[in-house]
């Protein structure tokens, strides 16, 4: 079924990789329009970004504009710099940014304006490395530096280079589990070898703090590439070929494990369309942080519309108007004012709250209403007058 093809079922006969890093090295020393979409960035951020930089800025979206002040972020295949640029004024001070890249040039473009540009805001607050983002563990750059101490002349010393490579990713770790607030990319998601895709959102996953969210952009298709498209070094390098299907997309940050998947943009016209193939550029955003024990605590949701229901990605379903059992985790999820579902639900508590050492398992497999007298409790039966400040000078509610 054409529905079903995922991009990591590509097979191509080249090496993506190199294909991409030959590409984009040539692309940090003079600008190639082919390489991205047009984007609108809000421009004041780009006063003061060097026009070197900005010329030679590839991509098909702008996850910037999502980011707080005070946050840590991380952008995946960070390239000369520009979205870290636009994020270091955006978090300013008290926040942070890391850009992984694994070409050279673009890592030396990007720390080629790193001092200049602090002076200009007044702090130094970005940070890049060399790294496989798929592979946020292992430090490419200490790597390289046990290599030259060590030549590789046999499968022995090869092992050994694998049990350095494992040592950093323990002890030195690039990016550390649960360290940032924001994983953010432009377009790069898919210059990342289909098999090796999987293995990318559970290293964004791992990254992100609890709560933590990641936006991205990157190209999606609306039918599977052909085998022309496919076996072509050339698409796969200008962000064609390695495209995810728009459904897969979604799918995959759902498997990876977040909540609260969200296509904040999707391009109306398509960005190329090829044997008619439309490729188009998806922003997403979506959660971590719903893992964790289910406990009753007699708590409620109510739906609050304008579907008549709607189900999540833990198959809870929320009829509108209704009070839904949920357990407490769930609650928090939905009612946090700086989650996903904020504004769509209201949240029901107990008149007597549950202590967490007289709550109960909760199983969130059913879908079950809550009795109002679940929350009020079985012996409520007070009697209160109207509220006072119900009338006003235009009548009463």
């Amino acid at each position: 079924m054409a529905g079903k093809f995922s991009s990591s079922e590509a097979n191509v006969d080249y090496d993506i990789e190199s294909a991409v890093k030959d590409r984009y090295a040539a692309g940090a020393q003079a600008a190639e329009a082919a390489l991205c979409c047009p984007v609108d960035y809000d421009p004041k951020y780009l006063k003061i970004i060097p026009k070197e930089i900005i010329e030679r800025d590839y991509g098909c979206g702008d996850p910037s504009k999502h980011v707080e002040a005070g946050e840590t972020v991380l952008d995946l295949g960070s390239g000369g710099g520009k979205i870290c640029y636009i994020l270091s004024q955006k978090v300013g001070s008290a926040g942070n940014v890391i850009g992984v890249d694994m070409n050279d040039t673009m890592l030396a473009l990007a720390r080629k304006y790193q001092n200049p540009i602090a002076d200009i805001v007044g702090y130094k607050n970005t940070y890049f490395h060399k790294g496989k983002i798929q592979d946020l563990a292992l430090p490419l750059e200490k790597a390289q530096a046990w290599l030259d101490l060590h030549a590789v002349r046999s499968i022995e010393d090869f092992q050994k280079f694998e049990a350095e490579c494992d040592r950093l990713r323990r002890e030195e770790t690039l990016i550390p589990d649960s360290s940032v607030d924001v994983v953010v990319s432009n377009c790069v998601l898919n210059l990342v070898k289909p098999a090796e895709k999987k293995k990318l959102f559970g290293e964004m996953y791992r990254v992100l703090k609890n709560g933590g969210r990641c936006v991205i952009s990157d190209i999606v298709w609306d039918e599977p590439p052909t085998d022309a498209i496919l076996n072509d070094p050339k698409l796969w390098s200008g962000c064609i070929s390695g495209a995810f299907g728009e459904v897969e997309f979604l799918e995959m940050f759902e498997q990876a494990g977040f909540y609260g998947i969200e296509v904040l943009v999707r391009q109306e016209e398509p960005w190329q369309t090829i044997d008619g193939i439309e490729f188009r550029s998806l922003t997403v955003r979506a959660y971590k942080g719903k893992q964790g024990e289910c406990r009753e605590h007699n708590q409620a949701v109510v739906y609050k519309g304008p579907w008549k229901q709607v189900r999540d990605d833990d198959n809870h379903i929320f009829f509108r108007g209704e009070r839904m059992a949920v357990c407490k985790k769930t609650f928090d999820l939905m009612t946090d004012p700086n989650g996903p579902y904020a504004g769509h639900v209201v949240g029901v508590e107990p008149i007597n709250p549950v202590k967490a050492e007289d709550a109960k398992s909760f199983d969130c497999k059913r879908v079950a209403k809550r009795h109002p007298k679940e929350t009020k409790g079985q012996d409520y039966h007070a009697t209160t007058e109207a509220a006072a400040d119900c009338c006003g000078p235009d009548g009463c509610c």
